[in-house]
């Protein structure tokens, strides 16, 4: 992996992981988070949500290559509502996501939706003048801070993701 890029494994260590976590991947792309995930997540369950079928299926199948068996996956809208029920994840993760979100604070609601309590959302963003990447909606840490703290999230943590990231770690009580 490149230098400054994303490195799953080193950002999952921000979060307090506990082996039987169930976590779920908003827009989990071919699985760069799930894999990381699921692996230390020996005992619990990561669903990965996604709208495109193609990144599912690529998805589905890395995991079958690796025998990684805790992991299902979703084809589904999470700007639309995701059928899963409320309260039920210890964690959520949104990785590169909100650049590509029309309605942000929807989708940041729709995470608290699913987060039982004290359990956490993983935000990591583009830096907003990373040389990188889409310029097209990014956002910056602050703008998430305050939509968390909007909807009733309370942001734990901060830190540096990667040469071009940030990385915000948002906390439903």
């Amino acid at each position: 992996m490149n230098e400054g890029f994303l490195n799953p494994q080193q950002i999952l260590k921000n979060i307090s992981l506990r082996e039987d976590m169930v976590a779920c991947d908003f827009g989990c792309g071919s699985g760069g988070w799930v894999i990381p995930l699921a692996k230390q997540l020996k005992s619990g369950m990561v669903y990965a949500v996604d709208i495109l079928d193609t990144a599912i299926s690529a998805l589905n199948g890395k995991a079958s290559s690796e025998k990684i068996f805790n992991i299902k996956t979703v084809i589904g809208d999470i700007e639309e509502g995701v059928k899963m029920p409320n309260e039920y994840f210890d964690l959520v993760l949104m990785t590169n996501l909100f650049f590509q979100l029309e309605n942000k604070e929807k989708v940041l609601e729709e995470a608290k939706r699913l987060l039982k309590n004290n359990g956490m959302i993983l935000v990591i963003d583009w830096e907003k003048d990373a040389p990188l990447g889409s310029k097209e909606g990014r956002v910056s840490i602050e703008e998430i801070k305050e939509m968390a703290k909007r909807i009733g999230l309370i942001s734990e943590k901060e830190f540096k993701a990667g040469n071009f990231h940030w990385g915000l770690i948002l906390r439903k009580i």
